[in-house]
């Protein structure tokens, strides 16, 4: 046999075996495939508690069997279905009960897409660890009188609790679109398999897989239920039992996956959050990673891109990556220092900060009395003096969040919104430190919810629209648009037909009342500037004080304390401080000014 045959004929069966082999292991990995996807919880659960009887099974089976009684358990849990406040405050209760011990929720959103465009989302799932699983129908609660309950928003704005599943950044970026619901303490457990489970890749990190390969159950992805209408009047209980599975397998795998059910009782939760280190609020970037690191996409994430976007003064809505509260920047000194000012015959005037009193003391225009408490006494008659020794500004006031009480992370929150306070006339903006408060970041996010409601109401109370066409500064005009569209065809269009041509120019020369159009005129025409300004624009802030205080100062007193009401009722704060009020300096203003002051804005 000559040599090359030999040789060919060995490389031939070389190939042909290998080609073999990975044909025999596909058959063996979809087989085993099928066999996850197919198996019965039931009877899983069955053969691993039969199986722990045997001394010769593998040592883990004890484990397994710890795991898939408790996911199980997970699995077969109580689902609550929400349409209104009343229920989600019935509810709530339990739910809170289950955080208080594990702080954690599966969590999953469904919406409806029409002709390729997604509505507002329609279902949010919640699930804690014991399973307990809560459908949200979230169009019927934003709709309705009260809005979305206070508690929702809060748990939902609560970093502390984090809320965990596959592609909940999108979910949570699709709730503030949609919503302007905050969502912090976000997990995608991908992240989470990936860190721990290397072997996963292979497998795929969709929900499905993960919890195939994980908890060795099979979920129904199936296109008619993931398509169904999610804004029906009544769900089916494929329906349910769907959106269910989703909220409570998302719980079981992040549980899984940390070593929840395996380890011991007494084990800490802290020590399960260890395992999240550096995953919480990230979003999921698969194509980012380096072997499945995740301390590559963290370190992107804290990239000049991500900082240009938290310093950003604009809406947050506009950054599809973070949602409210992630970017806010907080104090990083106290707001209140409760500096002393006094007259020169030693009455306190009134609380301010150890910058202000400073200034005082370095221009040589008061004296320092007492360094803790620290007082400066003035060496000049001041222009006013506090009525009586229980005015507002006299009082201590503590750093800490006023609604929940906590003393980290807070920021200032201007109770009337600076859009409205910036044109109140100079009478009104006396003294209105009252009116900033420090909230939590948490509690801000829930407010400037409640506070976009309330500026909603007040655009259709006084025809100042917000975000339309009478709201918009400039204008785009279509005979501009159309000239200079013109333009730039005969520019660049060489093989125009002669009418086409001729109804262009014409159009040109209309707009520019000229006979010849020359190649001047077309180059201006092409950069010709299509926006002008709106004649009938009007802020929508300065509408609603500019109508408000048509009746006088009384009027616009009532505008101001619509807002401090609103504060009130919305956010129940329980920590304000004391002769914190809603009619706040009025009555002063009304002795002084008279109520029927006219008012020129």
């Amino acid at each position: 046999m000559p040599r090359h045959t030999g040789f060919t004929l060995g490389v031939a069966s070389l190939v042909g075996t290998t080609v073999g082999c990975l044909i025999l292991w596909k058959l063996i990995k979809r087989r085993r495939q099928q066999l996850y996807a197919n198996v019965d919880q039931n009877v899983l659960c069955n053969g691993l508690t039969t199986g722990v009887q045997d001394s010769d099974h593998d040592v883990r089976q004890p484990l397994e069997k710890e795991r898939s009684v408790s996911v199980e358990k997970i699995l077969q849990a109580e689902v609550k279905i929400i349409s209104k406040a009343e229920e989600w405050e019935t509810v709530w209760p339990i739910l809170q009960q289950d955080l208080n011990m594990y702080p954690v929720l599966g969590m999953d959103c469904e919406w409806v897409s029409v002709d390729g465009r997604t509505n507002p989302i329609s279902l949010l799932q919640m699930a804690s660890h014991s399973g307990l699983c809560v459908l949200v129908r979230l169009p019927r609660l934003a709709s309705s009188a009260c809005n979305i309950p206070r508690t929702l928003l809060t748990l939902l704005a609560n970093s502390s609790v984090l809320k965990v599943g596959v592609g909940c950044w999108d979910d949570a970026s699709k709730l503030m679109n949609d919503y302007g619901i905050s969502v912090k303490g976000i997990v995608d457990i991908r992240y989470l398999a990936m860190r721990h489970r290397r072997d996963l890749f292979q497998n795929g990190l969709s929900l499905k897989s993960l919890s195939e390969t994980i908890l060795c159950f099979s979920l129904d992805k199936s296109f008619q239920l993931r398509c169904s209408n999610w804004d029906a009047d009544e769900f089916t209980n494929d329906q349910v039992f769907y959106a269910a599975r989703d909220a409570q397998v998302s719980v079981a795998l992040f549980l899984q996956l940390l070593g929840f059910f395996s380890s011991d009782s007494s084990t800490t939760w802290e020590s399960f959050l260890g395992k999240c280190q550096g995953l919480i609020d990230v979003p999921f970037k698969g194509k980012g990673l380096v072997n499945g690191d995740i301390n590559v996409v963290s370190k992107q994430k804290e990239g000049p891109t991500e900082q240009t976007n938290v310093n950003s003064q604009g809406d947050p809505r506009r950054y599809k990556k973070k949602p409210l509260g992630v970017g806010y920047s907080v104090r990083k000194s106290p707001l209140y220092d409760n500096c002393f000012l006094h007259a020169p015959d030693g009455q306190p005037l009134c609380t301010c900060d150890r910058k202000k009193a400073q200034w005082y003391l370095d221009k040589g225009i008061g004296d320092l009395i007492s360094s803790d408490p620290f007082v400066v006494r003035l060496r000049f008659e001041p222009s006013g003096r506090p009525e009586s020794s229980v005015d507002y500004y006299l009082t201590v006031k503590e750093n800490l969040c006023v609604v929940c009480g906590k003393r980290e992370s807070y920021i200032r929150k201007n109770i009337v919104p600076h859009e409205y306070r910036r044109h109140f006339p100079i009478q009104m903006k006396d003294h209105n430190s009252h009116d900033v408060l420090l909230l939590c970041t948490s509690c801000h996010a829930v407010s400037n919810y409640y506070d976009n409601n309330l500026k909603q109401q007040l655009a259709v109370e006084f025809s100042a629209p917000i975000g339309c066409e009478e709201g918009m500064r400039m204008l785009e005009d279509p005979i501009r648009r159309q000239v200079r569209s013109a333009a730039r065809a005969l520019l660049h269009a060489s093989k125009l037909p002669v009418n086409r041509r001729e109804e262009l120019l014409s159009e040109i020369r209309a707009f520019y009342l000229v006979d010849d159009v020359t190649e001047e005129t077309l180059k201006n025409a092409s950069n010709l500037e299509t926006r002008i300004f709106n004649e009938t624009f009007t802020p929508h802030g300065l509408k609603v004080v500019q109508c408000s205080a048509k009746n006088g100062l009384k009027s616009l007193m009532e505008l101001e304390k619509r807002w401090r009401q609103h504060f009130l009722d919305k956010m129940a704060p329980k920590f304000l401080p004391k002769q914190w009020s809603v009619d706040h300096n009025h009555s002063k203003l009304i002795k002084k000014y008279g109520e029927d002051l006219l008012i020129e804005i």
